[in-house]
């Protein structure tokens, strides 16, 4: 098990120092991010919280699961690894793409 966690469920209202404070309770807190829309700057109602040790990782699990922040229930578990993106987006007005037609060349 690793010491980082997914924290679904967050009120969007939700801070990083209220998220850091909460799972302070159950270990030693490396960081605590809460996750925004990178147009609006509004949470997206979720986060990561990384423990120190993957004993106080689960500790947190165990109490903070299904509890209740600010009315909303929180989904706690272990944060799976993030999914390599690709590059490029291809096809559109600048990418590039079958336009049709002859070949120029």
């Amino acid at each position: 098990m690793g010491n980082k966690l997914y924290v679904g469920g967050l009120p969007y209202a939700a801070t990083e120092s209220q998220l850091s404070n909460l799972f302070s309770a159950h270990g030693t807190v490396e960081s605590a991010r809460v996750i925004t829309d990178k147009f609006t700057g509004q949470s997206r109602g979720f986060g990561f919280v990384e423990m120190s040790t993957a004993e106080e990782a689960k500790a947190a699990i165990t109490a903070l699961n299904g509890s209740d922040m600010d009315g909303r229930q929180l989904t706690v578990n272990e944060a799976k690894p993030q999914e390599p993106r690709s590059g490029g987006g291809g096809g559109g007005r600048f990418g590039g793409g079958d336009r049709g037609g002859r070949n120029r060349f």
